[in-house]
Formats: C-alpha cells, structure tokens, sequence
C-alpha cells in the first residue's frame, strides 16, 4: 500500500503497521452481519447520534457495515454509507447511498465540500493507516459547524488494527483520536466515556469541522 502521509507529527510510519500486511479487501470480502459492540455500547453510540446528528440532515456514516446505529426514531434526508464490503452495506437499511472504499488505499473521499450536516465513524478507527488524511477529507466534506463522532470499544480484529492502536488503553487511545481531529482542523472537541459495570465501554471523541 502507498507510504503513510500527513500523521502526527513525531509518530514513524511504522505506527501504522498491522500484523495482517494482507490486502484489506481479502479479509473483509467476506459479510459479517454481526454486531461488534453489545446492547449497552450500541445505545451509548445511538444516544449520541440523536443528540448530535440533526433530523433531516445528509448524515455520513465512515467505514459502515449493515448497521449504522441511528435513532430509528429520527428521519434522515440521506445517510451514505461508505464501508468495505457491499453485501453489508446493502443489508443496512438506513442508507440512502452506498460506496465501497478501502480508505487506507484511498482516503480521498468522492463528495464536494460541504456535502454532510454529520458524520460517525463507529468501532472501525483502529483500522485505519491513514488517519489524519481520512479526518481531513472528512472535515472538508462536512458542513461548517457539523459535529463528527468518532467512537471505538476495547474490542478490535487484532491482526488488522495499526501498532499505535495495540500499544495503546484507554484514555491513550482517546487522546490519539483526539490527536487525530486536531491536525485534521476539526475544532471545539470534546470527549465521552460509557463505562458500565459489566459489558463493552464505549468512548468517543466528537469534533466540529471549520468554518471553510
């Protein structure tokens, strides 16, 4: 795959390295209908999008899968799910649009600037080589003053998750996230921790892109 660029400053490349140098088309072409996180983490994710993802707004949902976690409540004018494999994705029945992108292959993402009132990325950042450039496309593909919620478990495909990601624990990997968001320009970030006493943690990190 293409030399990682435009990370954190003082981190090598090697801190992108995964196990598993596999194509990452071969390990997901294979459906996994599955949730990854339990019933409580899943809810700690969904109060968050109905708290922070406006009704009737174009909503992005990154590195998808066949359920995106929205308030099944709340109306959509669109949610575009971009993800790995289209099995899933056309499982999920909250998306609009549906693309397939290996975002660490290629993190440009195919909308003008200003497409999005709102976007989640759930449970998939460890994934992710190019960090910073997916951040960067993500706040220029967002509205000014559209929130970007970013939330991850303790759970993970080990062989696929970047070094940086297993050498880290909570709070490290909040703060990475955090480091994330603030060189891609997103702004005024806040961080969220659901911690139950049994079941998946869920923590967050939510960002609001620029003004352009």
């Amino acid at each position: 795959m293409p030399e990682p660029a435009n990370q954190l400053p003082g981190l090598p490349a090697q801190a992108f390295a995964k196990p598993d140098a596999s194509p990452d088309a071969l390990f997901y072409r294979q459906p996994r209908l599955v949730n990854h996180i339990d019933e409580g983490a899943i809810a700690a994710v969904t109060a968050l999008y109905r708290e922070l993802l406006p009704a009737d707004g174009d909503i992005l949902d990154l590195m998808s899968s066949w359920v995106s976690h929205l308030p099944p409540e709340i109306c959509y004018r669109s949610v575009t799910g971009l993800g790995m494999n289209l099995r899933e994705l056309e499982a999920n029945p909250r998306l609009t649009n549906r693309l397939v992108q290996d975002l660490n292959l290629q993190p440009l993402l195919p909308w003008a600037d200003g497409s999005f009132d709102g976007a989640g990325l759930c449970v998939s950042v460890q994934y992710l080589q190019r960090p910073v450039e997916v951040f960067r496309e993500a706040a220029r593909v967002l509205r000014p003053g559209a929130k970007f919620i970013v939330s991850f478990s303790n759970r993970c495909f080990p062989t696929k998750a970047v070094a940086i990601w297993r050498a880290l624990q909570f709070p490290q990997q909040q703060q990475l996230v955090g480091g994330y968001m603030r060189e891609a320009g997103f702004q005024n970030l806040s961080a969220k921790s659901f911690v139950p006493p049994y079941g998946d943690p869920l923590w967050s990190v939510i960002g609001t892109a620029p003004a352009s």
